[in-house]
C-alpha cells in the first residue's frame, strides 16, 4: 500500500480489525519512510458495478457517493454513523446480488428510498426531494401527503 503522505510503496500493517458489521477490515498502517500512520478499509467486492444514468451514460458505481447522499439526507437526524454504514453495505450487497453488472440509477434510488422510508421519514423526504427533483413547494406537499399520517416521535 502506497503512503498517502510521501508516496513510499512499502508500508507496514500494524493492526487489523473487522468493522462492527464484519463487512470490512480496518487496517492501521505505518510508513517506514516518513513515519506517518494511516488507516485503510478493505471490503469484498463481488463484481464491478456500472451505473446506467437516465440519459444513458454509464459511470462506475461509487460507494462513497452513495454514502455521501445518505449522510446529507440524515444530517442533524438522530441516526448513528454505524447505521448509515450498514445501510450502504446493505444497498451494495443487494446490487451485487442482483446478478447484473449494469445497474440503473433509478434502482439504486428506489433501494435507498425504501430503506429510508422505514428508518426516518425526514431523511426519506430529503432524499426524495433530490432524487425526484422537486421544483416547488407543491411537489413536497404532494409527496408528503402520500405518506399518510405520521406518528410523532
Amino acid at each position: 500500500m502506497r503512503c498517502p503522505f510521501c508516496g513510499f510503496d512499502d508500508t507496514q500493517v500494524k493492526d487489523s480489525r473487522p468493522t462492527e458489521d464484519n463487512g470490512a477490515i480496518r487496517r492501521r498502517r505505518f510508513c517506514g519512510n516518513c513515519g506517518q500512520r494511516f488507516t485503510t478499509i478493505e471490503r469484498v467486492q463481488l463484481r464491478e458495478l456500472t451505473v446506467v444514468k437516465s440519459d444513458g451514460r454509464r459511470v462506475p458505481f461509487d460507494r462513497d457517493k452513495l454514502a455521501r447522499s445518505i449522510r446529507i439526507s440524515m444530517r442533524k437526524r438522530p441516526i448513528q454513523e454505524e447505521r448509515i454504514e450498514r445501510i450502504v453495505n446493505s444497498v451494495v450487497r443487494q446490487l451485487e446480488a442482483s446478478g447484473d453488472s449494469d445497474i440503473p440509477s433509478k434502482q439504486i434510488g428506489e433501494l435507498v428510498m425504501d430503506t429510508l422510508k422505514e428508518l426516518d421519514k425526514v431523511a426519506y423526504v430529503r432524499f426524495a426531494s433530490v432524487y425526484r427533483n422537486f421544483r416547488e413547494a407543491k411537489d413536497f406537499e404532494d409527496f408528503v401527503g402520500g405518506l399518510g399520517p405520521v406518528a410523532e416521535e
